[in-house]
């Protein structure tokens, strides 16, 4: 297989076999099975178009490398299972990490069960339309707790900072369960929330074919050390049960505080860690879509334009676009009674017609009132609780002008209706936040509508308050991704080691192998 890299094509021009061979002046029938392998959209310029690789065969490929010098070979990519063990795996949550983790092992045919608090998504999704229109919490299931974690109601943004090989792999695992093909090609992919819904019960199905016990609507609320392994305690309409295991794995999500709070009294290594706080600014998705896209924003070829943006104030904070959903919906992310977290979550087409995205200000533990390792969640806590109350007590979201949160001035809402349900409540975000969030975040949005005419207009609106971005507590680890105990293995987003769908699930896929490594010399 031979690839060829940076290839420009109108919007529209479809014709791959046709695209290759004008590009390296060959005859069509002289290249076999093209296939497109990556994607991205050039909009730098008025005239928007895409950038493409693609991937081909001819005759006498190494022939055909001497005369065209722009391509060059590559190989299919191939994951290779470690081979199982005797242990048996117990892993708590069912988000990206706990998931991989759980498919990797199988896919080797280990023994695993997966302990998971909240719903299948069936019901789990029931639970979240409860809350979103009639304003009722179910702690144990909404958009924190569940099946597939907190990103299954999300944007289901498959991109990553990260470089790693096992990226490939959960890709093809996704499409391989029902996910868009797009997604092996397109440079930012996702997969919407529609869609991961539907790939996270075939995955599910997958895997107890596989022999994994799933339990959800099951807690866990205890465990202790035996003399190989652990005895996990569960609680599950208020029975308790116990379940012996060799290794425990916590992949227990950035909301699961009454968990962190177990591991630290258990003495379980842990540090409060830097995070972020913000509002969800929620902008005409058709406004982004001609400033991203200019002459093009018309186009029947191009989606829903999204856009990142980062910027650093005259204090050195940092502030930033995160899970920027385009064509998408501000939705509630909260899961105690008394308090209020917004989050952003769009579908596969992204075709709604408000652009959102958290603005997010960096916070450090300086910041906290304490040096204790929760001292994180306590804060985050204080401002939920702010936000429900200024929201109206009844989980209305606290909404503001961005005009009038950056000018003090008390504009009525424009032509942005906001999203969020079950609904919002007109309010002045100032009184949400410390001086110091307040400042930075005015100084940030100013300095990114400089950085991109147009981000800020008199509707573009701002609701509060994202506190979950990611977790504010890091649980300690060593090389091989054990604890301070050995045998428990913190991992992914909850832990401190993640960011997002796919950095999770390579840290999962990471400590499956670390489990099914031979000794304490071995390496993934």
């Amino acid at each position: 297989m031979l690839r060829i890299h940076n290839v420009k094509v109108k919007l529209g021009k479809m014709d791959e076999r046709k695209i290759v061979s004008q590009v390296l002046n060959v005859r069509e029938k002289a290249i076999r099975n093209v296939q497109l392998s990556k994607q991205s959209i050039d909009a730098r310029r008025q005239n928007v178009h895409w950038i493409c690789s693609f991937d081909f065969e001819v005759d006498d490929e190494d022939a055909f490398i001497k005369t065209h010098p722009q391509v060059q070979k590559v190989k299919p990519y191939q994951y290779v299972y470690k081979q199982a063990n005797d242990k048996k795996v117990v892993v708590v949550g069912s988000g990206p990490a706990g998931l991989f983790c759980a498919y990797t092992l199988a896919c080797a045919g280990q023994d695993v069960t997966v302990i998971e608090r909240g719903k299948k998504v069936e019901e789990r999704v029931k639970d979240v339309d409860a809350l979103m229109h009639e304003g009722i919490l179910n702690p144990m299931s909404n958009i924190a707790f569940g099946e597939g974690g907190a990103g299954t109601f999300s944007d289901g943004k498959l991109t990553t900072g990260i470089k790693n090989h096992r990226l490939r792999y959960i890709l093809e695992t996704f499409v391989k369960h029902g996910a868009p093909k797009d997604i092996l090609y397109a440079s930012k992919p996702h997969i919407g929330t529609d869609y991961l819904r539907k790939v996270l019960i075939d995955m599910r199905h997958f895997m107890e074919e596989k022999g994994v016990c799933f339990m959800f609507e099951t807690q866990m609320i205890d465990y202790s050390s035996k003399a190989q392994g652990y005895q996990v305690k569960v609680k599950k309409d208020q029975q308790i049960q116990t379940i012996d295991t060799d290794v425990l794995v916590l992949a227990i999500g950035h909301s699961a505080r009454d968990t962190y709070e177990l591991l630290y009294q258990k003495g379980l290594s842990m540090e409060a860690k830097a995070f972020a706080i913000g509002l969800r600014i929620e902008q005409s998705q058709e406004k982004i879509n001609q400033i991203q896209y200019k002459k093009s924003a018309h186009s029947p070829y191009l989606k829903a334009a999204p856009y990142k943006l980062a910027v650093q104030t005259s204090e050195k904070r940092g502030v930033y676009t995160f899970c920027m959903c385009p064509g998408g919906y501000v939705v509630p992310s909260h899961h105690e009674a008394g308090t209020l977290c917004v989050n952003g979550m769009s579908y596969y087409s992204r075709n709604a017609k408000n652009a959102n995205s958290a603005i997010l200000v960096n916070v450090m533990p300086s910041d906290f009132e304490s040096d204790h390792p929760l001292a994180g969640i306590a804060f985050q806590r204080q401002l939920e609780e702010k936000a429900f109350k200024l929201g109206g007590e009844n989980y209305h979201a606290p909404v503001q002008l961005a005009m009038n949160y950056i000018n003090g001035t008390n504009y009525p809402l424009g032509k942005i209706e906001p999203s969020y349900l079950p609904g919002y409540t007109l309010t002045d975000l100032n009184q949400l936040f410390p001086a110091f969030i307040n400042r930075n975040l005015k100084e940030g949005l100013m300095l990114m509508n400089q950085k991109m005419p147009g981000f800020i207009d008199e509707d573009t609106l701002l609701t509060g308050v994202e506190a979950r971005s990611s977790a504010p507590v890091r649980i300690l680890r060593n090389e091989y991704l054990e604890s301070s105990s050995q045998g428990i293995y913190p991992i992914g987003e909850g832990a401190g080691y993640a960011g997002g769908i796919m950095s999770a699930a390579v840290d999962g896929m990471v400590c499956a192998e670390m489990i099914l490594r031979e000794d304490k010399n071995g390496s993934c």
